[in-house]
């Protein structure tokens, strides 16, 4: 890993160390005629990690023909491209199922991948192709063969081997194929080249300043960039948009005269197959076109956009395509106008069309302005009101990016009930990676958790299409010419930035990798891959380091959800410090909404049908008639959607207000103990990084001290109920 700082920049999942059994093989790589710049990543791994272990590779030139039997039999690993590449297959075509689903039918690419008699390499001409991200692992007669449909499979595939070190070349095992379930996996990045006098320079930004920007402009030096690049594409990353959604003045000059330095960034992304995005203002046509009007239906403004397209495109020719933020906490919008969110989104579509480029319209979209006193207001109902009407009507390169739950990236929230309800329209699900509501990367919350829950739940279609099917095409509904649901993906905010551990804390790289991961296979075990990533991040560590980290980390969102958010109520952190510590009472009597309603009788929003605002009216059955009815509906989200006394008792068994009590205090005894259990380690991890994450369990313990003592007051001298277990309230 380069460095362009110091000290060295940490290397994250990616150290030399993680490549060692790859790299003391022998290994053959064939990356085909149109390998392109990730076919030379690919060669650039292997060449990196043999020259550093002591293994040796052979690289065949595009027009050499694959070698024979015995040729192929005396290397330990093969990583070849298969020599024709057919159009996207859908998730099922995946080998080994997920614990409790059916195994898939054989498929028919098990024809061109085999190591037949003799362990030669067979390629059969008549096979069906591989898709460019698929690959096909085999270990056989002593070789392990890896085939992808095109170099950017080739290159998963390669880390895929990193990943699974010495067992990739263990006892002989049965094909396993392998592609993601999301046709595009992005990171949005909130960064400004500018510093905003608020936001800072990366907009809930937990690490740093920007990669990208500094000092006014795009870097000169963007060796981080390319460090990054490298990490996005061992995790399958294939989509990045490097500005703030909130775009300003001069962020909004990338799309003219920044061009050339877009490319430059663009160039570093490209070797690790992943496409470049920009966030774009609505209102570019009049703050750089100089245009009276930003009116979609105006044939000057639609001329602007095409022609702002054909210059991207000229300058980056794989440009991805445009990041918007509408009519939406002060952004400009089609609204204006008297048009809606499908004109606005439909205008930059036409625009892209012609050069293959996307549209990613967020739905985040309500009244900032609204009055606290009106309870027929509901922040949550508001992406659907606006979006649900509109289905069907948005071209087929947008995609609809809808946050996960119909708030804001809160610790817990319902699923949102927009995703369920635009069956003709193309969506994106959208996370939040960096940690604004989760502890700004100062607490150790590993998301994993949180994210498998939201991509698995299983939304649509009487509980049996979960979201990660509905985002990506899987096969299913049949409302669409293709008799598949149209395919959107997985976005999510990057938690990135120039600090020397990429994320702050460094144990939030954890979050990172787990994206990646997740967005690749959905129904993967998070837990699992936790214990992946300290493997790779660890290589060769002691077993206490190991077993330390699954503890701190392994169920820390719930401790951390323990601590600040009580039964599905959200918001109760400070406005004064961006969200960062305790204040029941911040947002409650403001313009952004309000949360829980708490009073000297009972807690939660009423968002029923019955009495409320209907926000459960939103959600298909049965998950309407699960959260309309206090008996059913789950603890986790019960102040969500009731307004309750404080003595209503939970299927846990226990009351309301005990549960108050009880888990914030429970919570901070689980992580007082984590202190010394780090403090153990001292010696046997890197000791600049043991400082770093002593010094942010230290502020963890205080916050999380600090977050027991408000809530369990606030709501004593609310509800006059004293805590049963007797533990001291203030």
């Amino acid at each position: 890993m380069s460095a362009t700082d110091t000290p060295q920049v940490h290397p994250a999942w990616l150290p030399d160390a993680a490549f060692a059994p790859l790299g003391s093989r022998r290994v053959l790589v064939a990356v085909g005629p149109d390998a392109g710049p990730v076919g030379a990543t690919v060669v650039d791994e292997v060449r990196r990690a043999t020259a550093a272990h002591g293994g040796s590779v052979t690289v065949l030139a595009p027009s050499e023909a694959l070698p024979d039997a015995a040729s192929v039999r005396s290397h330990d690993l093969v990583l070849v491209v298969a020599s024709r590449a057919a159009e996207r297959d859908s998730g099922a075509a995946r080998q080994v199922p997920p614990p409790g689903r059916a195994p898939q039918p054989p498929h028919p690419n098990d024809a061109l991948v085999a190591v037949a008699t003799d362990g030669a390499l067979v390629a059969a001409d008549g096979a069906p192709g591989l898709s460019p991200d698929m690959f096909v692992r085999v270990r056989a007669g002593g070789t392990t063969v890896v085939v992808a449909g095109a170099a950017t499979g080739l290159l998963y595939g390669l880390h895929d081997v990193v990943r699974l070190g010495e067992d990739a070349f263990g006892d002989d095992a049965p094909p396993v194929r392998d592609l993601p379930v999301a046709p595009v996996r992005m990171l949005d990045h909130w960064d400004n080249i500018d510093v905003h006098p608020v936001m800072g320079q990366v907009e809930r930004g937990y690490a740093g300043g920007s990669i990208f920007y500094a000092d006014g402009r795009v870097r000169e030096d963007l060796s981080r960039v390319a460090d990054y690049a490298r990490l996005l594409g061992s995790i399958g990353i294939n989509a990045v948009a490097i500005n703030n959604v909130n775009v300003h003045r001069t962020e909004a000059r990338l799309l003219t005269d920044g061009l050339a330095d877009v490319a430059r960034v663009a160039d570093l992304f490209r070797p690790h197959g992943v496409r470049t995005y920009l966030s774009v203002s609505f209102a570019s046509p009049v703050v750089l076109g100089g245009l009276p009007t930003s009116d979609p239906a105006d044939p000057d403004v639609q001329a602007w956009w095409a022609a702002a397209a054909d210059r991207v495109y000229a300058t980056i020719p794989d440009f991805g395509g445009f990041v918007v933020k509408a009519d939406s906490e002060g952004q400009p919008g089609p609204f204006a106008y008297g048009r809606d969110h499908a004109d606005g989104a439909n205008l930059l579509a036409r625009a892209l069309r012609p050069h293959g480029g996307t549209v990613f319209w967020r739905a985040f979209v309500y009244n900032h302005e609204q009055d606290w006193r009106d309870r027929r207001t509901d922040r949550a109902r508001a992406a659907y009101d606006h979006f649900a009407p509109l289905d069907g009507r948005f071209d087929d390169n947008v995609v609809l990016q809808v946050k996960y739950g119909p708030i804001d990236f809160q610790t817990r929230e319902p699923i949102s009930p927009v995703l369920a309800a635009m069956p003709r329209t193309r969506l994106a699900v959208e996370l939040q990676v960096t940690q604004e509501y989760t502890g700004h990367q100062k607490h150790v919350c590993y998301l994993g958790p949180l994210w498998s829950q939201v991509l698995t739940f299983p939304l649509a279609e009487d509980a049996t299409r979960d979201v990660a099917a509905l985002v990506s095409g899987l096969p299913g509904r049949r409302d669409t010419p293709s008799g598949e649901l149209p395919a959107g993906g997985v976005t999510a905010v990057s938690n990135v930035g120039d600090d020397e551990f990429w994320t702050g804390h460094p144990l939030a790289q954890a979050n990172l990798y787990a994206y990646g991961r997740l967005a690749w296979d959905p129904e993967a075990d998070p837990v699992a891959l936790l214990d992946e990533w300290i493997g790779l991040t660890f290589p060769g560590a002691d077993p206490r380091v190991r077993d330390t980290l699954h503890t701190l980390m392994d169920g820390s969102w719930l401790t951390y959800e323990a601590y600040t958010a009580p039964l599905g109520v959200g918001f109760m952190v400070d406005p004064g410090r961006m969200h960062y510590g305790p204040n029941v009472d911040g947002y409650e009597y403001s313009k952004w909404g309000t949360y829980h309603f708490a009073d000297r009788d009972g807690i939660g929003v009423d968002r029923t049908v019955a009495t409320g605002t209907g926000y459960a009216g939103q959600y298909p059955s049965p998950w309407r008639e699960t959260y309309e009815d206090l008996a059913t509906c789950p603890d986790e989200l019960l102040l969500f959607f009731h307004h309750v006394p404080y003595s209503h008792v939970l299927h846990s068994g226990t009351t309301v207000i005990q549960h108050v009590y009880d888990s914030r205090a429970d919570a901070v005894d689980v992580v007082e103990s984590w202190v010394p259990a780090w403090d153990a380690l001292r010696g046997l991890v890197d000791d600049r990084l043991h400082a770093r994450v002593a010094e942010r369990l230290t502020e963890q313990v205080r916050s999380a001290t600090e977050w027991r003592d408000q809530v369990r007051s606030y709501f004593f001298r609310k509800s006059g109920v004293p805590d049963a277990s007797g533990r001291p309230i203030y």
